[in-house]
């Protein structure tokens, strides 16, 4: 007895699925779901958007969004990463099929996203030349740094930076800040 062929999704397909609750992504056609996150999860993302965008009220480089957003690299990928910046250009057009581009993306770690997170969606970033890929650990209290190219992750324990193209001074945030209790 052989074993079932894999399914493979479009973007489209993703795109038309129900909302039940779950994330749907699709990368290079293996679908991805997630169920809803934990409320650590969720503090740790409003955090990062809070203060990205503080942060880009003074350097209006890029716009900072959160998930539930339609970023389709072709027609077999499409990824909702919990925290990403788009240039004011692509965001000024108002539609995700013009958002391509991303200056910064992070991801918040959970027990059933972190496989998709560290591999799938890494691998697919870094083809896609994100500038930075964060990839927030809020357990271990620590983020993995990830660039084109790199062959490991720069692993932070005190301070994320992020200089982007056209600012004048770099974002800085004190990970005692971001993971700090309620």
């Amino acid at each position: 007895m052989g074993m079932a062929a894999p399914t493979y999704y479009t973007a489209e397909e993703v795109i038309a699925m129900p909302d039940d609750g779950n994330r749907y992504e699709v990368v290079h056609g293996e679908l991805l779901v997630s169920p809803p996150p934990r409320l650590l999860h969720e503090l740790l993302v409003t955090r990062l958007i809070q203060e990205l965008a503080n942060y880009l009220r003074e350097q209006p480089v890029g716009m900072v969004l959160g998930s539930r957003g339609d970023i389709v690299f072709g027609p077999t990928t499409k990824v909702e990463p919990d925290v990403f910046v788009v240039p004011l250009d692509d965001a000024r057009r108002m539609d995700w099929k013009y958002i391509k581009r991303l200056l910064l993306v992070a991801e918040v770690l959970s027990p059933s996203t972190a496989r998709q997170d560290r591999f799938t969606k890494r691998v697919e970033y870094q083809r896609q030349g994100v500038p930075a890929y964060w990839i927030v650990d809020g357990e271990n209290r620590r983020v993995e740094v990830w660039t084109p190219g790199a062959e490991a992750p720069r692993m932070e324990s005190e301070a994320l930076e992020w200089h982007p193209t056209g600012a004048s001074s770099p974002f800085r945030l004190e990970l005692a800040e971001l993971f700090r209790p309620v």
